[in-house]
């Protein structure tokens, strides 16, 4: 793509104020959706393990990041829990509720917890009943094509997810970078402290982006591994840094200042946008998608910077 910078920069302030109002109304209608599937546990401890993140996960998405209870769905190998069992039908029919309720720029969190097996697009993670292989979760995400998704199994022996998953736009990230790395992962318990805490939140601006999230419990892995003198059996991998740059977690606003407030919300608004003509890139001529996209960025990198200029922190 060629650089047009020096003539963006000089763009009227009108056309970049008309973009801010455009994204301060899209902004409004953005979402956050999230479904936790978390499989057969198989002994006392993993059922620990696994239902402690996922009652953390749970409250953090309702009490930090507001989301709405009719966008979190939670399914688990018990069937009074949450929403019902994690049953390769009930996770096809939530994935199909999801695609109806959810708007083109909203974010969709999945997060798989469990035990994996398999190999390529036969990778799975252990479910009550027939198990779901990786080409069916690709089948199932496929229609949210115009939502920013993120798309995070937890489980060992998930690498291969990367490959059957891996689209333009969307985030993939595993607790291994292959079917072989078969050992009992600790990539779901950082990961987990990673999304329900302060810890991974680099820049203190009270959202969580995934490449954060990636970054810490990546870290916390090896920190863990070295403590211990262990030779390291897993390596999460995640799909595209850029995009999981972007894609935060969180509240809108994070500050008291409401001309910062203002700036945020213009910006996430301004990504909203970016997300939702990757969507449609497809059916562009490319000179009128890279001329779009572009404007975009720029607007993006200068909402940034009057952010920072204002005082906040990025």
């Amino acid at each position: 793509m060629r650089c047009r910078l020096p003539l963006l920069r000089a763009a009227p302030l009108a056309l970049l104020g008309a973009l801010a109002l455009l994204g301060a109304t899209r902004a409004q209608a953005q979402r956050t959706h999230v479904m936790v599937v978390a499989g057969l546990s198989g002994d006392a401890v993993y059922k620990t393990r696994f239902g402690s993140a996922v009652a953390a996960v749970r409250a953090t998405a309702t009490n930090r990041w507001g989301v709405a209870e009719a966008d979190l769905v939670v399914l688990t190998e018990d069937s009074a829990a949450y929403n019902g069992r994690s049953t390769r039908e009930n996770i096809g029919a939530a994935f199909v509720a999801l695609g109806k309720r959810a708007q083109a720029g909203d974010v969709v969190l999945v997060l798989l917890v469990g035990h994996g097996s398999g190999e390529g697009a036969s990778s799975k993670v252990n479910l009550p009943g027939p198990d779901a292989t990786a080409a069916e979760y690709a089948a199932w995400i496929a229609p949210l094509s115009k939502q920013q998704v993120v798309f995070v199994n937890t489980a060992a022996g998930s690498g291969d997810f990367v490959e059957a998953l891996s689209a333009p736009g969307r985030v993939v990230v595993t607790a291994t970078r292959s079917a072989v790395e078969k050992n009992d992962a600790e990539f779901l318990q950082h990961f987990t402290r990673a999304l329900t805490t302060d810890d991974a939140d680099v820049n203190k601006d009270g959202r969580l982006s995934v490449l954060e999230a990636f970054r810490f419990a990546r870290a916390e892995v090896i920190k863990s591994y070295e403590a211990s003198n262990r030779m390291l059996t897993e390596h999460a991998v995640l799909s595209d840094s850029v995009t999981a740059g972007r894609v935060a977690f969180g509240r809108t606003a994070t500050t008291a200042d409401p001309r910062i407030a203002a700036l945020i919300a213009e910006r996430q608004a301004l990504e909203s946008q970016v997300a939702a003509l990757r969507a449609r890139k497809s059916g562009m001529e490319s000179a009128a998608y890279e001329a779009e996209l572009e404007t975009l960025l720029i607007a993006i990198a200068e909402k940034t910077a009057a952010i920072k200029a204002a005082g906040g922190s990025r």
